[in-house]
């Protein structure tokens, strides 16, 4: 396995899917050896290699968020700090008391580990009030013969016995804090440290660590939940062999799993029985897990490409086993897909997916023993809409698996949209990081696209080649992104000067692009400029390697030859084997840059960034009658779509101004024609009909104005959707879009808070469930109307569920608390609301470090 280690601190994953494709996200570690990726909306996360010799992330995973054995992804939510910081055990409620105010960790601060772990024998004894668990760790010095302090993190544990070398430590030869059980002076030589703590998984709602989901226990250990079941180095760069001996009572648990394969399992005493697992490959402790209760499976195989048959099992609950049959479908799929792409081979004999209810993510692909939110596994014709089973083939898959098995133009706008509506308004704000934050007291999630440009760059062959050397030189290793980046750069000999920027430069940049064409030397001429806006602690920024994907169309809508382009004095050559190319990739290195295209005959209509292929905001000269053009002939359809959202967005910023002066309000009949002619296109993706005719999102046009109005964008929208229902209706009911346009139709209710206030205590809501909080709470946050309800009813609902979540779970609380991050841009009304309930949720006793850290950044932008 080699782990993308980023110097100093986290992992780089963040899985929310990916492919190898799969994006960076805000963790600089990661490993290179996980397993599948997924390129969904960020890649999540590194290809990592088990068997290439072998798997978000190299992040968030072969290239296919699964195989631990073929795929890298990084993970939204592999994130990893190596200083963690460990909470303090849950007080009972007659002894409150206040916490430490979370420190910030600097990753200049990053220093190597003093001891290594090689092997790490686990034994859990689960019981219904609580669970033993016991640890044998092999442990070696990193330099020998010098005996240092060995610092191991832990959280919500009870310490029953600590023994070295078989010789138990009395209590002055450690140190045991709230945070830390520290050893003094730990021998100079290689020993063997065992350690038994107590822990409480029925009472573990942070879904962090070990805790019973529904009856079942179930881990979930990245990025710091390894800390809750035993006292350990809870660091990336910290990477051992695992064995794992599970024991419980036969009748409640007759499932017992972890990672690896199943090397022994029998009957105990008392109507126990115990499963013993071993995984053969070095991995962090973020990556352990383990599932036990009342669960069936769904079994199938696959044949790897050099003829070993591989077990393939999907538990769920009984009644739940019919909905699996898309999942192993999708599972056999992807582990086809890496193989054929990426030529990577899944190195184990089993392959365990189990879905649970309870789950702070989508996904963690730990090596061989996936753990998957069950609304991303179960699906049935009666229940599914399309967009279930294609999230479903995403999760299992990723971006660019689930791209060649659909619509590759339809997967990137899904993907562009969410990091305009998440990312770009992150990035604006007071919470603003980059991929590799230069501090942090808890990771965020973040998606890059950075993977994604080394192959635009480089090409699909060039990128493989990179990640050919880069499992050559480091599989099985902690490895950091400029260890990524060489191999890429040594594979293909080639000139990446800036790229490392976007690893350490928050914001988004923009580039601002002005055309001349001249018609006597048929020469066009594209000007860049660009600039990244300053960002908290860092005002000033340097230029960034941008690659902008560019191609010209004639009068008649065609893509015209591209033979060469001149720059920085010189010509450079675009056409392949004498074969012109209608699509070239533009290098913007400096602050200002300029490219003459030679041979065009015509004035072109030029279309820009396509693909999206870089994380960018544009602006360009192009007028509205280009994006008409575009919109009717691009044979880019990202760009024929992105040509209908800047045309929808100028014209709902228009109508903004229209309302918020009184103005009536009508619409472009260019605009209604536009529509009209891709609704009546047959030959189009009907999924791509569907996000062509979808209006940009209320947060994304609020965040284009100087002060926010959510009234007035909430009016305006809603005025083209029934002005487009009746003008359109025809076209509607011919299409298959029926579902969409009942669900575009529905409309926000004044006042609503006081329903959703209700719905908390609907017997089918749980609090305690991310799913249905994000469902109910975030689809809250969504609504215009009512979270930015002007007498702070909507603020003050939220702020209280923060409070009354985080001490649920912190995970989902600090995701719910963004949404106040952006309050300064609002009126000065809805901005005192906002600001009162920050100071409220600060001044709250026990806050925890995910929730702090972005309240008190919020607060203090």
């Amino acid at each position: 396995m080699a782990r993308l280690v980023i110097q100093p601190y986290k992992s780089c994953s963040g899985l929310a899917k990916t492919s190898l494709l799969g994006y960076f996200t805000s963790s600089s570690l990661f490993q290179a050896s996980r397993r599948g990726c997924c390129l969904q909306q960020s890649f999540k996360g590194v290809y990592t290699s088990q068997k290439y010799t072998s798997s978000e992330e190299v992040s968030r995973r072969s290239i296919h968020p699964l195989l631990f054995s073929s795929s890298f992804r990084i993970k939204q939510s592999s994130k990893r700090l190596i200083c963690s910081v460990a909470t303090q055990p849950q007080p009972s409620q007659a002894e409150e008391f206040k916490m430490d105010t979370p420190k910030e960790i600097f990753l200049k601060d990053y220093k190597t580990p003093n001891y290594y772990f090689d092997t790490v024998d686990l034994t859990f004894s689960l019981g219904e009030e609580h669970t033993i668990v016991c640890s044998k760790i092999t442990v070696y010095p990193r330099v020998e013969g010098v005996s240092s302090p060995l610092v191991l993190d832990g959280a919500d544990l009870k310490l029953l016995s600590i023994k070295i070398d078989g010789k138990e430590l009395k209590k002055e030869d450690y140190h045991l804090d709230s945070r830390h059980l520290t050893l003094s002076s730990a021998p100079s030589a290689r020993f063997t440290l065992e350690i038994v703590t107590e822990i409480y998984p029925q009472k573990n709602t942070s879904l962090e660590g070990l805790y019973k989901s529904s009856g079942n226990f179930c881990t979930q250990c990245e990025a710091e939940g390894f800390r809750k079941i035993t006292f350990y180095q809870d660091r990336p760069d910290i990477m051992a062999k695992y064995t794992c001996r599970v024991e419980g009572d036969k009748t409640l648990y007759p499932v017992l799993l972890s990672n690896g394969n199943l090397i022994e399992q029998g009957d105990l005493e008392g109507g126990k029985h115990y499963a013993l697992w071993e995984d053969p490959h070095k991995k962090p402790c973020y990556l352990f897990a383990l599932v036990a209760g009342q669960l069936q499976s769904r079994d199938d195989s696959f044949i790897t490409r050099s003829g070993r048959e591989v077990s393939l099992r999907i538990w769920t609950p009984a009644e739940d086993l019919p909905k699996t049959v898309h999942a192993m479908y999708s599972l056999k799929a992807a582990m086809k897909w890496d193989e054929d792409v990426f030529g990577l081979e899944y190195d184990l004999d089993l392959f365990n997916i189990v879905a649970v209810p309870d789950f702070n993510m989508g996904a963690m692909e730990n090596k061989s023993l996936n753990i998957f939110n069950s609304k991303l596994v179960l699906a049935s014709p009666e229940t599914a809409s399309d967009a279930d089973y294609a999230a479903i083939l995403g999760v299992i898959g990723h971006e660019e698996f689930s791209s060649d098995m659909g619509s590759r133009s339809v997967k990137r706008i899904e993907d562009v949209s969410r990091l305009r509506n998440y990312q770009f308004p992150q990035d604006a704000g007071p919470i603003a990081h980059p991929v590799r934050p230069h501090s942090y007291i808890k990771v965020y999630e973040k998606g890059a696209e950075v993977v994604r440009m080394y192959k635009t760059l480089l090409g699909s062959q060039g990128f493989r080649r990179g990640m050919d050397l880069y499992f050559k030189r480091h599989d099985g290793q902690a490895v950091t992104c400029e260890d990524f980046y060489a191999a890429m750069r040594d594979a293909n000999d080639a000139d990446f000067a800036n790229f490392l920027l976007w690893y350490s430069q928050a914001g988004t940049p923009s580039v601002k692009v002005t055309s001349v064409y001249n018609s006597e030397a048929k020469t066009y001429t594209l000007k860049f400029s660009q600039g990244v806006p300053a960002t908290p602690g860092l005002a000033v920024k340097e230029p960034m390697l941008i690659p902008v994907a560019v191609g010209l169309l004639d009068s008649s809508g065609k893509d015209m030859p591209l033979k060469s382009v001149y720059h920085d004095g010189m010509l450079q050559v675009v056409s392949t084997d004498g074969q012109p190319a209608y699509t070239t990739v533009l290098q913007i290195k400096k602050k200002e840059e300029e490219f003459v295209f030679s041979e065009i005959s015509e004035r072109p209509v030029p279309s820009l960034l396509r693909g999206y292929s870089a994380p960018i905001r544009l602006d360009s000269d192009l007028t509205d009658n280009d994006l008409f053009f575009l919109l009717a002939h691009d044979s880019d359809e990202f760009n024929r779509w992105e040509a209908g959202q800047v045309l929808a967005r100028n014209l709902m910023l228009s109508l903004v101004a229209d309302f918020q002066q009184n103005k009536p309000l009508a619409l472009k009949a260019d605009y209604v024609h536009g529509l009209r002619s891709i609704l009546s296109d047959t030959s189009l993706d009907k999924e791509f009909i569907a996000k062509a005719i979808t209006l940009p999102g209320v947060g994304e046009i609020m965040d284009m104005m100087e002060i926010a109005d959510p009234d007035a964008v909430h009016a305006v929208r809603s005025f083209i959707r029934k002005h487009l229902a009746s003008e359109l209706k025809a076209e509607f009911l011919r299409t298959v879009v029926n579902k969409w346009f009942a669900l575009q139709a529905m409309s926000d209710i004044p006042g609503n808070v006081e329903n959703v206030r209700k719905l908390l205590q609907h017997p089918g809501f749980d609090l305690c469930n991310p799913n249905k909080v994000y469902s109910l709470i975030g689809g809250f946050c969504g609504s215009p109307v009512n979270f930015h309800a002007k007498d702070g009813s909507g603020y003050k609902f939220l702020g209280e569920i923060v409070v009354q979540l985080d001490k649920i779970n912190p995970q989902v609380a600090s995701r719910m608390v963004s949404a106040f991050s952006r309050w300064r841009r609002y009126d000065e009304t809805r901005q005192a609301f906002a600001k009162a309930q920050l100071e409220m949720i600060m001044s709250t006793n026990g806050l925890s470090e995910n929730v702090f850290e972005i309240a008190s950044k919020s607060l203090a932008a």
